[in-house]
């Protein structure tokens, strides 16, 4: 396995594990239009954004996530890492290859001197935060959504 700031060429596999995290979509039927290429360029262009991927040997990308460093004044004014968007494709669960991205993200941010890791997940997700729960993650917000 590979971990890896992804490129351009990942675009298709990203969107498709995003697309459905209880099934495996077919890479090759995912429409990649204007608004993904418009967010993959804003991200791959801005220093504070990382979208990553886990991919096998042949180039199959069988994980993402995105992470963000967060500027702020809390803390004493470190920085803090936020991690997005995390899968691993659905037939490829269970053999600790979240674990592995996780642990390879969370490290990325203490190299780069953040003191805090936080992400947030669905409720709905209860194997996930089961998951989450395992690499030490605490449960000390609740979270709000607005959306427009």
């Amino acid at each position: 396995m590979t971990i890896r700031t992804a490129t351009r060429r990942d675009l298709p596999a990203i969107i498709a594990l995003l697309a459905d995290e209880d099934t495996v979509v077919d890479a090759e039927t995912v429409e990649v239009d204007e608004a993904y290429e418009r967010a993959f360029k804003a991200v791959d262009t801005d220093e504070r954004n990382e979208m990553i991927v886990m991919d096998e040997a042949d180039g199959t990308v069988i994980g993402c996530l995105q992470l963000t460093y967060i500027p702020g004044l809390g803390r004493h004014g470190q920085e803090r890492a936020l991690i997005e968007a995390v899968r691993v494709r659905a037939d490829r669960r269970g053999a600790g290859l979240g674990r592995e991205l996780l642990t390879w993200a969370i490290e990325r941010a203490r190299a780069r001197g953040c003191t805090l890791v936080q992400l947030t997940s669905n409720k709905r997700r209860t194997e996930a935060h089961r998951f989450y729960d395992s690499l030490g993650f605490v449960r000390s917000h609740d979270g709000f959504k607005l959306s427009f």
